[in-house]
């Protein structure tokens, strides 16, 4: 024993480097082992949902996950495929699996859409978002012939802004995709708003969080080319982007009109359609008794205009701050002031690469339900449109409010109903 003490004393330097590397190996090994627990326990679980028996005449319910391998760094595929796609599998689904990185695959999405019980988005924000043989993914969803299927998010990208409205919040990857997965078994849903931003030339974008259009941005995009500087890369990004023009202005002018009183939300199921001469009937017994009336003329919008320069402008679903009972739909605008400080810009927009779409205090904010943002001509820059970059031109927002619905953790869901209660 004192000869191993020696030699330990003598070569301290090798000593101390085989201790610090023998931790790491043993905290790496316990962190694996706990992953494999947690998929563990999420597979006992959803295999009590495959256990459960179903009459022989009822098919199986059919789940078409598109998969982004490219998110997280290329890192997606191998993600899912250990942590979701036994869940999904043991819970007795009929799972087809879509990766979105091909050309020619418009008619293959719409065949699989027409036939399926719900749709899982297994990627980031920018899955979402996908453009793939000129076919938007979300535009798919939104259509009348596919909005009333559930859709399912199971976060495997870098950024998954909408995780946090509809799950607990983890540190544990693992966990956070295997709690998402189960969420989808356990069949709560929510519904949540889809901006619609049209352009005079460009089809139509749709988008759950919102759009982003400033200096914030800008500078957001280019943190990844100060990765050398480890911690500090995001405040170095937005300190030498403050060496171009100051302060960074965008002008626009603004035209919107306010929030819109909700109707109450229709029934999930239907009554069975009658009998052929039962709607004979009616429609001749409305024809004859129902008076004729004249068409009233629809009273013109109200459209209120602004003029504004703004260091950046963000326009918002309110699908972060979710509130079951409103009665009134809207989409946030948040107008940033213009005359901030470089210290002020740099603090503002780590906490912006935190949260892209908060609103800074003193900047305004306007409820709207539909908004027309015109550019000067030769605006150059970049929209980031749910975290992808899209040509900065005038454009048109309309809200679509409780267009698709989203399934959730059901404790979030009880949060939600609990803080409308209070």
């Amino acid at each position: 024993m004192a000869k191993v003490v020696a030699a330990l004393r003598h070569h301290w330097k090798k000593s101390t480097f085989g201790a610090c590397l023998l931790g790491w190996g043993g905290h790496w090994l316990y962190g694996k082992h706990c992953d494999n627990l947690l998929r563990r326990a999420a597979c006992q679980e959803a295999q009590a949902f495959g256990n459960q028996l179903i009459p022989a005449t009822m098919p199986l319910k059919k789940a078409t996950v598109f998969l982004n391998p490219a998110a997280c760094k290329g890192k997606a595929g191998n993600l899912f495929e250990k942590n979701a796609a036994p869940i999904l599998h043991l819970s007795g689904l009929d799972v087809t699996v879509v990766k979105t990185d091909y050309e020619g695959q418009a008619k293959k999405l719409l065949e699989l859409m027409e036939n399926t019980d719900l749709i899982i988005i297994a990627g980031g924000d920018g899955t979402v978002q996908e453009l793939h043989a000129n076919v938007n993914l979300l535009s798919l969803c939104v259509q009348a012939a596919f909005s009333k299927i559930p859709i399912g998010f199971i976060p495997l990208g870098k950024t998954c802004t909408l995780s946090h409205t509809l799950y607990p919040e983890s540190t544990n990857q693992v966990q956070h995709i295997t709690n998402a997965t189960l969420a989808i078994l356990k069949g709560e849903t929510v519904p949540l708003d889809v901006l619609q931003i049209k352009g005079e030339k460009e089809q139509p974008v749709f988008a759950v969080s919102g759009l982003r259009w400033g200096s914030y941005r800008d500078a957001g995009v280019k943190v990844s080319k100060y990765w050398y500087l480890g911690p500090l890369k995001t405040k170095a990004a937005h300190f030498f982007s403050t060496f171009k023009e100051w302060p960074q202005k965008h002008q626009a002018a603004l035209r919107y009109l306010g929030p819109t009183e909700r109707p109450p939300e229709e029934p999930e199921e239907k009554s069975s359609r009658p009998p052929l001469y039962v709607r004979l009937y009616r429609r001749l017994r409305s024809y004859w008794s129902s008076p004729k009336e004249f068409p009233q003329e629809v009273a013109p919008e109200d459209w209120e205009e602004l003029k504004l320069s703004t260091i950046e402008l963000s326009i918002a679903t309110r699908n972060r701050q979710l509130d079951l009972t409103r009665t009134e739909d809207f989409m946030d605008i948040c107008i940033e002031a213009e005359s901030v400080s470089k210290g002020q810009f740099v603090h503002r927009g780590s906490q912006k690469m935190r949260d892209p779409l908060m609103c800074s205090e003193g900047s305004q904010r306007i409820q709207a339900s539909r908004c027309i943002l015109q550019l000067p001509e030769g605006t150059e820059g970049s929209f980031g449109i749910d975290n992808e970059e899209y040509e900065a031109v005038p454009v048109e927002v309309k809200l679509l409010p409780r267009k698709l619905r989203f399934f959730c953790d059901p404790r979030m869901r009880e949060q939600l109903l609990q803080a409308a209660v209070q």
